[in-house]
């Protein structure tokens, strides 16, 4: 009898009702939005900001080490010496010019005088650019990989086309946006504005005298020795000369038409 006194009282569960499920589920979904947008925007901040902070600095201090080098090492040039004397330099190696020409920055070779070097290797900063209308100054390395050059923050040199100062056409690509964006005001560029290249042999002033808002991509005649667009013939040159092409992506944040800036030698 006893023992019946002291019968447990069955407890009952209740299911959670489905208010609270959809709450829940609710709840979830918003802090993965939430999670989903702060990714987002520290992806957009690591693309904007980060990678030009990185690649101008690298770009900054490629810079200052060039023209260090240059300032302490004179220019060698192509010589018309007997062979006996060429035989005797090295393979990389021509006879250099007077040092009074090659210690100024500003020195200004003629065209005639334009020294002949070997191509630099891919990827290897060889020169410097600067556009005073828009206070650029950027490296400017051998070809257009983007790991190797163009994602550095340096402008690249395509390959096959000319060296600076010399006859035919000084090709260049460079970011518009990102990783430096070394080009992202040349669409600020109007006739007459100056365009400066150093190297180690001297320094080339060009003088911007055509611009093409935009072509497709593929438009190969832009970067050829006598540049004249394929998609737009009225744009270009028909004669031989000593021209400068650079060309970024256009309009800003695509890839979909190239923007080109023509200029011409001047000294």
């Amino acid at each position: 009898m006893r023992g019946r006194g002291r019968e447990r009282v069955p407890v009952v569960v209740q299911a959670r009702s489905g208010r609270h499920g959809l709450a829940r589920v609710l709840w979830i979904a918003a802090e993965t939005v939430v999670t989903c947008g702060v990714l987002i925007l520290l992806l957009v901040v690591h693309q904007l900001w980060w990678t030009n902070q990185q690649a101008r600095a690298e770009a900054g201090e490629q810079v200052a080490r060039l023209e260090r080098e240059w300032d302490i090492s004179p220019p060698v040039v192509e010589s018309s010496a007997s062979p006996s004397t060429a035989a005797s330099a090295s393979p990389s190696a021509v006879p250099s010019v007077s040092a009074s020409a090659s210690a100024s920055a500003s020195a200004a070779p003629s065209r005639a005088s334009a020294p002949s070097v070997s191509p630099p290797p891919s990827g290897a900063a060889f020169a410097v650019l600067r556009i005073p209308r828009i206070g650029l100054t950027v490296p400017v390395a051998q070809g257009i990989s983007k790991s190797k050059v163009l994602d550095k923050g340096y402008v690249g040199h395509y390959p096959g086309t000319a060296a600076p100062g010399r006859p035919g056409n000084v090709a260049l690509a460079g970011h518009r946006n990102t990783h430096g964006e070394p080009f992202r005001y040349v669409n600020r560029l109007r006739k007459g504005d100056e365009i400066v290249l150093r190297t180690r042999e001297g320094t080339y002033t060009y003088r911007v005298d055509q611009i093409l808002p935009f072509t497709s991509p593929r438009d190969t005649g832009v970067i050829q020795p006598v540049p004249r667009s394929i998609v737009k013939p009225s744009y270009g040159y028909s004669r031989a000369g000593s021209y400068l092409t650079l060309t970024t992506c256009t309009p800003e944040f695509t890839s979909r038409y190239r923007l080109i800036v023509w200029a011409t030698l001047r000294r």
